[in-house]
């Protein structure tokens, strides 16, 4: 399988709600950086994957294009289109992705997009004012990261189902 490949097949199963088929294309120590989770590593970038897509309930539409890849790096540009579950407010966050590949998975993973554009519209007006700063910044990671912690947790302790798809909601 060609890295183009990879990326098509890990974007395609981000669109079908399919975590398991996402981080399977993630090699064991995998690092991972987003605006949101700050830089993340191992099993805690592949449960990311998952809690986005458990949270999401089968209700995150994800457009991908501009694939390209070699036999060491990639990239792509993806637009993800969902609810903000804490505030209620819809987001279509736009990223471009990055990639680096060994032995046939991915071993980093860097998303690039505008966290003032994403926090404006998920946050609304704080968003506007402080989501340039280096402050809000940090908060949201913080945040970020204390949910991914809290369902690593849960789902270690067995109480998080391994896959969720949108098939499931209907």
């Amino acid at each position: 399988m060609s890295n183009k490949d990879i990326i098509n097949q890990f974007y395609l199963a981000f669109a079908e709600g399919d975590a398991e088929g996402m981080v399977n294309h993630y090699s064991n120590d995998i690092k991972f950086k987003d605006p949101a989770f700050g830089e993340l590593q191992g099993e805690d970038a592949k449960n990311m994957w998952r809690m986005l897509i458990r949270n999401g309930k089968g209700e995150i539409r994800i457009i991908f294009a501009d694939v390209e890849a070699n036999e060491k790096t990639g990239s792509a540009s993806w637009t993800a289109k969902y609810v903000f579950s804490r505030t209620g407010r819809k987001v279509v966050n736009k990223i471009t992705a990055q990639f680096e590949f060994q032995e046939g998975k991915i071993i980093t993973h860097t998303d690039h997009f505008d966290l003032w554009m994403w926090s404006r519209q998920a946050l609304g007006w704080k968003g506007y004012l402080f989501g340039w700063t280096s402050f809000m910044k940090k908060k949201i990671q913080q945040q970020t990261k204390a949910l991914l912690k809290e369902y690593s947790n849960k789902r270690d302790a067995g109480s998080s189902p391994e896959v969720f798809r949108k098939s499931q909601t209907k």
